[in-house]
């Protein structure tokens, strides 16, 4: 169920000083601060934008399955997703917080999030933690988690959807069962998150429970695009 719960919650941003003008009264050059302000602008959510992923097992190669995530509706506070893998009938539903922060994903809820999101402004070397409490609304299970996340690197990343200038975040986060503390599984990630789409454009991960590596996969878009 542990292991269960870390798939669910992944199934997954510079500064620069002022320029100033050397001969008045032409106008300064651009700023740096405001080029890099410009550029990493977080792009508003609207409810049909939508991400296409193929999902692979990196343990046997597999392609696993191609999900499809689409906005149906945007609050100040909060951003619903219907998501559907093709080939399959039915769609199931995600709500994320406006930093992408899962908040309950159907059977899981987290309280107050599951802290796997982005924290803005991005910025390398920028870290944060979190806490959570997960709760299984179908099986009664408890957990509590807590984590790390830093941003690592700004890169170019290259998908089937384009080439991309995005932030790395590494994240590790445990979670153990809030009635029995010795069982515990942690998981590992990396995100690399695109703010000129605001989404993320790849995911790997790891789970480990008992010390041992149990579940390892990449999430990659394939297509993206605004209704």
């Amino acid at each position: 169920m542990l292991c269960r719960c870390l798939l669910a919650t992944i199934g997954l941003l510079a500064s620069a000083g002022l320029v100033n003008a050397q001969t008045p009264p032409s106008p300064p050059p651009p700023a740096p601060a405001e080029q890099a302000t410009t550029q990493d602008a977080m792009e508003e959510p609207q409810v049909g934008d939508h991400w296409t992923y193929e999902i692979r097992d990196e343990i046997t190669g597999d392609l696993k399955s191609t999900t499809t995530h689409t906005i149906t509706d945007v609050s100040a506070t909060e951003i619903s997703i219907r998501f559907e893998v093709l080939g399959k009938p039915g769609f199931g539903y995600q709500t994320y917080d406006r930093s992408w922060d899962i908040i309950n994903n159907g059977a899981w809820r987290f309280a107050p999030n599951d802290g796997t999101g982005v924290r803005m402004p991005l910025a390398v070397g920028k870290s944060w933690t979190f806490k959570s409490n997960d709760s299984n609304s179908t099986t009664g299970v408890n957990l509590k988690r807590t984590g790390t996340s830093k941003v690592t690197a700004k890169e170019n990343i290259t998908t089937r959807a384009g080439t991309f200038e995005a932030y790395k975040i590494e994240t590790s986060f445990e979670m153990r069962n809030a009635n029995d503390p010795t069982k515990k599984s942690q998981a590992e990630q990396q995100v690399w998150y695109v703010p000129a789409i605001n989404h993320w454009v790849k995911r790997t991960y790891v789970s480990r429970a008992d010390g041992r590596v149990r579940e390892r996969g990449a999430l990659e878009m394939v297509e993206y695009g605004r209704r």
